[in-house]
C-alpha cells in the first residue's frame, strides 16, 4: 500500500544578513533542530530551507527515527482530488 502524501506547515524564522549569518539570510525552522539555510536574498533562504527541511524529514524517515511532535502535529495528508492551500509572500 502506497503511504499517504502529507503537507508539512513548519513555523520559519528569517534572521537578516549579519556577523553570525556571514552576511547572508539565514532561514530557519525552529522545530527541526538544526535545520538551517542561507540565501543572498529572503526568498532564496527561504526556497533552501523548504529543500532543507524535505531532507530532514526524509533522513527522519529513512532511519526510523519519530519526527518531533510538533513537525508531527503540523502535517495533514493530501486527500481528493484537488488540494487548497496558501502561501505567504514577503515584499
Amino acid at each position: 500500500m502506497v503511504e499517504p502524501v502529507k503537507q508539512y506547515r513548519l513555523p520559519v524564522v528569517m534572521i537578516q544578513p549579519g556577523e553570525e549569518t556571514e552576511d547572508m539570510y539565514m532561514a530557519e525552522v525552529p522545530i527541526l533542530p538544526g535545520c538551517r539555510a542561507w540565501g543572498n536574498t529572503p526568498a532564496e533562504a527561504l526556497e533552501n530551507i523548504q529543500s532543507v527541511a524535505g531532507e530532514f524529514i526524509l533522513s527522519y524517515r529513512k532511519h526510523g527515527d519519530p519526527l518531533p511532535k510538533a513537525v508531527q502535529e503540523s502535517a495533514y495528508e493530501l486527500v481528493g482530488p484537488k488540494v487548497t492551500t496558501e502561501v505567504t509572500i514577503y515584499l
